[in-house]
């Protein structure tokens, strides 16, 4: 809930300021147009959340901040990842599908595989 205050406070780089109570009583606020008190936080999903990644030229992937080995056979391709509570399944392509077990709980922040780099040109000296 934000209150906007008529009150400016001076603004000075080496001083804190304090934090200040509401002025208002608790019955005020729950009027406050717009105002709605905080329910409980959103549930993460049951179901597992799809991904895909590029695995790196040693066959590493990164995922929910779990660094995965794949093997260097797998260097450069892009692998489909189930994310669920508990569990990680990577489809490595054709019928070959490993399940590990989850040692993290951070969640996934990217869905998308990297693109592969683009080979730099040379520059020409002229």
């Amino acid at each position: 809930m934000t209150i906007k205050h008529d009150k400016v406070l001076p603004a000075h780089p080496l001083k804190i300021h304090e934090t200040r109570p509401s002025p208002l009583t608790w019955d005020q606020a729950c009027r406050l147009w717009g105002a709605s008190p905080a329910g409980p936080p959103p549930r993460p999903s049951a179901e597992p959340i799809t991904a895909q990644r590029r695995a790196s030229n040693t066959g590493v992937i990164m995922i929910a901040g779990q660094k995965i080995a794949l093997g260097r056979i797998h260097a450069g391709r892009v692998v489909t990842v189930h994310v669920a509570e508990h569990t990680i399944t990577i489809e490595l392509g054709g019928d070959d599908t490993r399940t590990i077990r989850r040692t993290t709980t951070d969640p996934v922040r990217r869905v998308k595989a990297q693109r592969p780099s683009q080979p730099r040109k040379a520059a020409h000296a002229s």
